[in-house]
């Protein structure tokens, strides 16, 4: 599988310079961040969410876990796990485990953990397991300036 259409769409659109980087084919962030010899930290990844509002992708490192009661309680939702059926039909572009972070892209809400706001640089998956998306930490977080941020993780 390709790049996913809608992010490549997305960052052209939005005129972000930006490097893909092919890695072998992995499963997992923290595995994917040892094969493309990049720090955890840097790596993104999004974790989907979902309750009777909708749904929610919580963006966090790959070094981090997400506190789904954390963010339940800041945000009044009841949230839990969506199930990958339904990240299936919400990202028909992109494989399973394989969600990039730009929300804008997709048409999702979503939140940003605290710890990505250090990041001066960031990758994340270019909606397959074999290619990253490298960014600025800048470029990043223009892209992302009008999502909302807070602490809703802890690293493993």
């Amino acid at each position: 599988m390709a790049m996913s259409i809608s992010l490549l769409e997305y960052l052209e659109w939005e005129g972000v310079d930006y490097e893909l980087l092919h890695h072998a084919w992995i499963s997992g962030s923290m595995r994917t961040a040892e094969a493309a010899h990049i720090p955890g930290e840097q790596l993104v990844k999004c974790v989907v969410l979902e309750d009777e509002t909708g749904y929610l992708m919580a963006v966090l490192p790959a070094t981090h876990t997400v506190e789904i009661e954390t963010l339940s309680e800041e945000l009044g939702r009841d949230l839990q796990l969506a199930s990958e059926n339904e990240i299936k039909d919400m990202f028909e572009d992109c494989a399973t485990g394989a969600i990039p972070p730009m929300v804008k892209a997709f048409g999702y809400e979503a939140v940003i953990d605290d710890s990505l706001q250090q990041c001066k640089e960031v990758y994340f998956e270019a909606g397959n397991h074999t290619e990253l998306v490298h960014l600025s930490g800048e470029d990043f977080s223009d892209l992302m300036a009008d999502t909302p941020h807070f602490q809703f993780s802890h690293h493993v």
